[in-house]
């Protein structure tokens, strides 16, 4: 058995110069060494322009491939430079995911008239008009495509609602009218807002059967066009949970029984996160926003926090199966929609926190392991968390025991198997520099014990009954292994 590591393979502040999928394949090797075991690949989809992140969804047949909103390739590269970096990390054993954004499409191609009803942003089921005409950019024929791959046309019917009236110019948020229009079903859908169904551009309706009919065999079409191994869901709270499942269920019954799937559920409470994945069947897991929002906190708050409750209404304590942990990602970096940014110096800590314990599926951020550069620059972290993944791969493993018993100082105990028969020790302090009385067993008596981090240079050795004194320094953590080990 070897632990899973996610790698979230791009940051928010990249370069728009088309040369990312090549830089990823380029460091391969790199996170084949580190142990991580899944990529999630940013959105490979034509957006508004070959500035968007990827989502601003226009066309999900286009991977970079035909000359639509003023560019061929996308942000990241060409569709011949995706299917080349998906087959090389497939190759040396690890799994490509795609970003799948399914909850909106942006900049359509022509206006359509329609009837809407203007609704209040506060509260989505209360309404501001009586129905009137508006013309919204509803109409999407991607004539760069030119039908090739498929020869679908989005029009007005097959969305729930839009944001601008070009008719009128004019902002809101509009509900379309007409038959069996209207949001998503309140019990399927977050109910932030009232009913956030509708959260950006045009949104679509995934109560109608052509969209339904459309995204399978969309779905069909671009894992056996690229061979990806999984999908990351983005911004799965608006949308139908019905269809997300059934969606999800279809691809694994009648495609790829194999798929890997996880969802952006951006709620933070554990119950919301548990009832979401009854709902789906728990067809796929969840990013733990809930521990996300506690490493936020803590790092905010310094010695003020409780490490002793630092799990405390995360999915990862009730469904460790189903999380995926997380320190940052691109919506969490700095100057982005759900800015929540952990502050520098409790980042090691956190990645700590994920990665040298044994419960959830945890991400490095691409941002923290390489550095953000530009107005919202950031340090990289590589020397730290290189350490902490070949720890991980090598001794994160058997018994776990926690020392949970300070406010300000823990630590836990992995033990080891007789595959990787090395314990390992960890402490972290958000206050003064501590200690921790830890068993290790009597086989290592008279063993000497060194923090491979490196924060700690002095030596420690267990006593003849078996028990460790492990030392942290303040505000930092350590990570101390039998002396001599070499991965």
């Amino acid at each position: 058995m070897t632990n899973q590591l996610i790698m979230q393979a791009f940051e928010w502040y990249l370069p728009a110069d088309g040369n990312h999928w090549k830089t990823l394949k380029d460091r391969i090797f790199q996170l084949q060494e580190l142990g991580v075991s899944q990529v999630w690949l940013p959105p490979a989809f034509k957006g508004t322009g070959v500035n968007d992140v990827g989502y601003g969804i226009y066309d999900l047949f286009d991977l970079g491939e035909f000359d639509q909103n003023g560019t061929v390739i996308t942000k990241y590269g060409s569709k011949q430079d995706y299917l080349d970096l998906i087959a090389a990390l497939k190759e040396v054993g690890i799994k490509p995911l795609a970003d799948i954004v399914l909850n909106h499409k942006a900049n359509g191609d022509h206006k359509e008239r329609f009837s809407v009803i203007k609704m209040n942003p506060k509260n989505r089921q209360e309404a501001l008009t009586e129905p009137y005409d508006i013309e919204g950019w509803t109409g999407f024929d991607f004539p760069g495509r030119n039908g090739c791959y498929n020869d679908f046309k989005w029009h007005w019917y097959h969305f729930t609602g839009l944001d601008y009236d070009a008719k009128h110019n004019e902002t809101g948020i509009y509900m379309i009218t007409g038959d069996n229009k209207g949001w998503a079903d309140n019990d399927l859908i977050d109910d932030e807002n009232g009913n956030f169904d509708y959260l950006m551009y045009n949104d679509l309706d995934f109560k109608h059967p052509e969209v339904i009919r459309h995204l399978n065999d969309w779905a069909k079409w671009f894992i056996e066009t690229t061979g990806i191994e999984g999908f990351r869901l983005d911004a799965v709270k608006h949308i139908d949970s019905y269809f997300i499942q059934t969606f999800v269920n279809d691809i694994r019954t009648k495609i790829k029984s194999d798929l890997v799937v996880f969802g952006e559920y951006w709620k933070s409470d554990q119950e919301s996160m548990e009832a979401y994945l009854e709902a789906t069947n728990e067809q796929f897991a969840l990013v733990d926003v809930g521990l996300h929002m506690n490493f936020f906190n803590a790092s905010h708050q310094g010695r003020d926090f409780d490490l002793t409750s630092i799990f405390e209404g995360s999915l990862v304590a009730i469904k460790p199966d189903f999380a995926v942990t997380f320190v940052e990602n691109h919506d969490t970096q700095r100057g982005q929609a759900l800015e929540s940014t952990v502050e520098e110096w409790f980042k090691p800590l956190a990645y700590g926190l994920i990665l040298l314990r044994q419960e959830g599926n945890p991400c490095l951020f691409y941002g923290d392991y390489y550095g953000i550069f530009g107005d919202f620059a950031q340090e990289s972290f590589k020397d730290v968390l290189d350490k902490m993944a070949l720890l991980r791969k090598h001794t994160v493993y058997g018994k776990q025991v926690d020392y949970f018993d300070h406010a300000n100082c823990i630590a836990w105990m992995c033990l080891g198997d007789e595959e990787h028969p090395y314990p390992l020790a960890v402490i972290l302090s958000n206050g003064d520099e501590g200690w921790k009385h830890v068993e290790v067993g009597k086989a290592f008596a008279g063993q000497t014990f060194v923090d491979y981090l490196g924060h700690c240079l002095e030596k420690v050795t267990v006593t003849e009954d078996g028990w460790l004194d492990v030392k942290v320094e303040a505000a930092s953590i350590s990570a101390w292994i039998p002396e001599g080990i070499v991965f």
